[in-house]
């Protein structure tokens, strides 16, 4: 991962705290992709749906993308980390 990568994810990460949906977008797609982090379904799943929360139609049709090659398990993992990360910012 170069710096680049490293300084947009601090960034987008930044701007999620602050409750911007593109942020919490981004993140979703990075986690998506698997670019500049891990690829994980759930952490994306998080993302897109605290995106959707705040009315991001595009949060919502990836969030359902994502959602396909989940488990049931994977996606209420995924719930239940969207809800703890509500209750804390």
């Amino acid at each position: 991962m170069g710096m680049v990568d490293k300084e947009y994810l601090t960034n987008r990460i930044v701007a999620a705290e602050g409750g911007k949906a593109e942020a919490l977008y981004d993140l979703g797609l990075l986690y998506s992709i698997g670019h500049g982090v891990e690829q994980d379904n759930v952490e994306a799943h998080k993302w897109f749906n605290l995106a959707a929360m705040r009315g991001m139609i595009s949060a919502q049709i990836d969030r359902a993308e994502v959602a396909d090659a989940m488990s049931m398990g994977e996606i209420s993992e995924a719930q239940r980390k969207a809800r703890e990360w509500m209750v804390t910012h």
